[in-house]
């Protein structure tokens, strides 16, 4: 698959993320680079398509996930990145999400890919990723195992808080959510994020 400068694709479907952060992660609230509230940041989005194509390859029912820690204020760099890709997926399908995953082609990805330093290789593996409810997880064996429950909007309700109008890449409108069990281990970073911040929301992205 090579580069064009009419490469189009676009992104549809499910996700969520779980960092190390206290509820509510600073770096949703408007105005200058705020520190995560435990000096650094581990954070892993994962995302489910629903409904994707790159240049006309499908990418329908495939999932992804996005491991990252950063030294400090995310917006200062320094990411150590790493990505993991659904074992189902073809060699076209595994191109496509690579070309998407790397930013060189625009999207959400370009602005993170500018941010990171130390770029893992990808893995391709076992993701299972659920959505049920106010709860999502995401397991890759041996390496996660993230679990969050959204946050009641109220004693008896059944929808979460919500934040509105973000400037989050995913989506501008979050669910909150905390960690019900979340362990990562690999690249030699290991993480425990019970108990911390979480977010969960739709996609869409699209380029150009």
């Amino acid at each position: 698959m090579s580069s064009t400068a009419t490469e189009r694709w676009n992104l549809k479907g499910d996700y969520f993320e779980n960092c190390n952060c206290q509820v509510l992660c600073p770096c949703v609230v408007p105005g200058p680079p705020i520190e995560p509230t435990e000096g650094h940041c581990d954070v892993a989005l994962a995302f489910h398509i629903d409904r994707g194509d790159y240049d006309g390859v499908a990418l329908n029912g495939l999932n992804f996930v996005i491991a990252a820690h950063t030294p400090g204020v995310m917006g200062h760099g320094g990411w150590t990145t790493a990505f993991y890709v659904d074992q189902r997926a073809d060699p076209a399908q595994r191109e496509a999400l690579g070309r998407i995953l790397s930013g060189e082609i625009g999207g959400p990805m370009a602005a993170w890919m500018n941010l990171t330093s130390n770029l893992m290789p990808t893995r391709f593996v076992e993701i299972g990723f659920e959505a049920k409810g106010m709860e999502r997880r995401v397991a890759i064996p041996g390496v996660m195992d993230f679990r969050i429950q959204g946050i009641r909007a109220g004693r008896g309700r059944r929808t979460p808080l919500r934040l509105t109008n973000t400037g989050h890449p995913v989506s501008a409108t979050l669910a909150l959510a905390r960690g019900m069990d979340c362990t990562y281990t690999d690249h030699g970073m290991e993480w425990d994020n019970t108990g911390k911040n979480g977010h969960y929301a739709s996609f869409q992205w699209a380029y150009p």
